[in-house]
């Protein structure tokens, strides 16, 4: 008897699997849909497109989908590669096809810079937000330091995540990301407090 084939969500996520790398980026993926489930769980929002969204929004930032030319890289755009990718991949893996334009929506506003206007696109950016800050926003920055042509030392992601820190909770819009924020606010105060105290003007 053959196997079951697996469902979409299987595939999808084997999909991204594969295609994450540097490896630590798949991570992420699974922790923004578990977000984004805390955060609408009293919400009516459509939990296919939050999944399907949550593991594609960030396709456009793997090595082997960006270019690697630093030239080219600097004008990269990711959310434009995803929207372009993610219906082919989702009508690929029987994906609902009524639902791939709210999953577009969703990945189109994922950014803070963003304006979300649907419930799953508002649920996402706040948790990717979230992801950006507290312990897990720490050691996805710090894990760039000498790999990525924004982050040449310490000092760089140290700027990166005061930045974050001054800008990113204000621009939460949904009370139960407030909430889980406050924690990770915390975590990430006293990191960079502790940085300070600890290395001064010496932390190259």
């Amino acid at each position: 008897m053959q196997p079951p084939a697996p469902t979409w969500r299987e595939a999808l996520a084997a999909y991204v699997a594969r295609e994450a790398k540097p490896v630590e980026k798949f991570g992420h993926q699974p922790r923004l849909y578990a977000l984004a489930c805390t955060i609408g769980h009293d919400l009516a929002a459509d939990d296919d497109v939050l999944y399907a969204a949550a593991w594609l929004h960030d396709l456009g930032v793997f090595t082997g989908h960006r270019p690697e030319d630093p030239d080219l890289l600097a004008r990269w755009d990711n959310v434009v590669y995803a929207l372009n990718k993610t219906p082919g991949i989702l009508m690929e893996l029987g994906f609902p096809a009524d639902k791939i334009d709210l999953v577009l929506e969703c990945i189109r506003h994922h950014q803070p810079s963003a304006a979300p206007e649907s419930i799953e696109s508002t649920i996402l950016r706040d948790a990717d937000i979230l992801e950006q800050l507290g312990a897990v926003g720490i050691l996805r920055t710090v894990c760039k330091v000498g790999r990525d042509t924004r982050f040449s030392t310490f000092t760089d992601a140290a700027a990166s995540l005061q930045r974050a820190l001054d800008t990113l909770p204000g621009l939460l819009r949904l009370p139960a990301s407030q909430v889980l924020a406050v924690d990770r606010v915390r975590v990430h105060s006293d990191f960079l407090r502790a940085v300070t105290s600890e290395a001064g003007d010496l932390l190259l």
